[in-house]
């Protein structure tokens, strides 16, 4: 991996001391340094891998490009029967190259280092460990280097994709997002493993570039997470793209031979060029020394108080704090732990309007509650449902994916006692544009009767959000 080591060589000396040092540089690393470092900080950051995290190199930003181009020919297939006809023909090399020349550089963080350096971030290339209260060793190319903070540590070291404990799978060359968004040439068959978000949107990109592809998922239906109405949409979608989605199966065996994966799981046998697995991921805190600051070394997060902080002289942001494993949820907590660094005052950390979305065809976005974690959390629980084409625009925009006039939905999720939204979802062609509006209304406890009577915009896709309201 053609990584910037030389961009990030740190001075001779083996013992340092700075104001903060900032151990990872995923999105909310990268972010807090830089403010630390523009607010006359002395900042150095500690980075093993690519400045910038999974996001812009393996995430967010690469799997979008596959999907916005797997969107289009999917667009292009829907002209006969609008527009007149088309004849489609998918061609993933220029897919392949915009995510390796474009996106990330061809997986080099040179611009990313630069742009901290710019704000006044030291940039330090190695594996760092805590050795104690605001104490970091660095594994650096040119041994160990001591740095001793005066304010403290922040932690950003995200995560990586985790691998079931499915027998034969470790000795197989099979992919993670990561390798996937690397893929050249595509396999003409492609099992995945993982029903969640990024299983569901690769498998879909896919599918769509003529790939056969197999969906394998533990959980009782895809989209475990979402509310069953919109998983529900999502499977006719991905039925629609030929995908064989199998809920509910347990994979017993994985192997490889031949160029060919053999994957047997409770229905069967299923054979493909290629394996992806995107069953989760695991926080990278095993080997970083939290014995050494008093914190367990086996824990899958670590706690964070409404300032981010995790122990004295330490704050933690990001996939790590098991608030979300979302880019918006680390820059948010970012801009929090900055805050506090600098002396400045709130607002402090509030989790009760998380959004997310999944960005399939259609799109899912969410926030807050599912009508099931209200109901768990004791609320008197109102919801309200109605499909996307109580709106004339949900009309106009024609049959879903899946073929049927339901392209779509919004689903509301209220506490009847307070007369508020406490969690939303919405799945159509906008649908996570459409859950900005309710995000405010969640965040902001908006009273129900005065999104009642706001006006909402005609002919759009959000006005459906009206008939929900109407239905609750």
């Amino acid at each position: 991996m053609p990584e910037s080591a030389d961009a990030a060589a740190s001075p001779d000396t083996s013992d340092q001391t700075v104001d903060v040092v900032v151990v990872g540089t995923g999105p909310g690393g990268e972010s807090l340094a830089g403010a630390l470092a523009r607010g006359g900080l002395e900042v150095v950051a500690v980075e093993r891998r690519l400045v910038g995290g999974e996001c812009p190199y393996f995430g967010c930003i690469p799997s979008k490009i596959m999907i916005r181009a797997a969107n289009v020919l999917a667009e292009a297939r829907r002209v006969a029967g609008t527009a007149g006809e088309a004849d489609v023909r998918p061609d993933w090399a220029p897919v392949a190259a915009r995510i390796r020349e474009e996106a990330t550089d061809d997986w080099d963080d040179r611009v990313a280092v630069e742009r901290l350096e710019a704000a006044g971030v030291r940039v330090m290339r190695g594996t760092a460990r805590l050795s104690g209260p605001r104490e970091v060793v660095v594994e650096a190319g040119r041994g160990p280097v001591t740095l001793r903070a005066r304010l403290g540590v922040v932690l950003n070291t995200g995560t990586e994709p985790a691998a079931p404990p499915i027998d034969g799978l470790a000795a197989t060359p099979y992919w993670t997002n990561r390798d996937a968004m690397r893929v050249r040439d595509l396999p003409t068959r492609l099992t995945v493993l993982g029903g969640g978000a990024i299983g569901c949107e690769l498998a879909q990109a896919f599918a769509r570039f003529g790939v056969e592809v197999t969906v394998l998922e533990a959980g009782p239906r895809i989209l475990g997470p979402e509310e069953p109405e919109a998983a529900e949409v999502v499977a006719g979608a991905l039925a629609a793209d030929g995908i064989a989605v199998h809920a509910g199966t347990t994979v017993t065996r994985v192997s490889h031979a031949d160029g060919l994966f053999r994957v047997q799981h409770a229905g069967g046998i299923v054979e493909s060029e290629a394996l992806l697995v995107a069953a989760g991921r695991r926080s990278n805190l095993a080997d970083l020394g939290l014995e050494t600051v008093g914190l367990d070394p086996s824990a899958r997060f670590l706690d964070t108080d409404e300032r981010m902080r995790a122990g004295e002289g330490l704050w933690a942001i990001g996939d790590i704090t098991g608030r979300g494993a979302f880019t918006h949820m680390s820059m948010y907590q970012a801009a929090v732990a900055a805050r506090d660094l600098l002396g400045e005052d709130g607002p402090w950390a509030e989790y009760g309007a998380v959004s997310r979305v999944t960005f399939t065809d259609p799109e899912v976005g969410s926030v807050g509650l599912t009508e099931a974690q209200a109901r768990d959390a004791g609320i008197t629980v109102a919801t309200g449902l109605t499909d996307l084409t109580a709106s004339s625009r949900g009309w106009i925009h024609g049959p879903g994916p899946d073929g049927t006039a339901n392209s779509g939905l919004v689903k509301l999720v209220a506490d009847a006692d307070r007369g508020v939204l406490v969690g939303a979802t919405t799945a159509g062609p906008a649908g996570g544009e459409m859950i900005g509006m309710l995000v405010t209304a969640v965040h902001a406890r908006v009273p129900l009767e005065t999104l009642r009577t706001m006006v909402y915009a005609y002919p759009t896709f959000h006005r459906a959000i009206e008939s929900a309201l109407a239905d609750l």
